[in-house]
């Protein structure tokens, strides 16, 4: 395989993915950013304390931002990191 053919797969790839997450995200409440990853999910609990080293949050009912992973619905996550986590609520699509 060329690194043409790569970059042209490793393309199709994303662009599955990105259309992917635009059919999914009107399913969830929250976006979930840490450094490695972007998960969409519906229930979002922070399970570290403020004084600890690290930050740890429980995901449930998610959707992820990962190219290579098969199966990108996940019933639950536990994500933790020493640089920072963000957490944004999605509008409502009641309008």
């Amino acid at each position: 395989m060329s690194s043409e053919d790569l970059e042209r797969y490793e393309s199709e790839i994303e662009l599955a993915l990105y259309t992917e997450y635009r059919d999914v995200i009107s399913m969830f409440s929250y976006v979930v950013e840490t450094e490695r990853r972007f998960y969409l999910a519906n229930s979002v609990e922070r399970i570290s304390s403020p004084t600890d080293s690290f930050i740890e949050y429980k995901l449930s009912d998610c959707w992820v931002w990962d190219m290579y992973r098969k199966s990108r619905f996940l019933a639950n996550v536990t994500v933790a990191s020493t640089r920072g986590i963000t957490v944004e609520e999605l509008p409502s699509n009641d309008l």
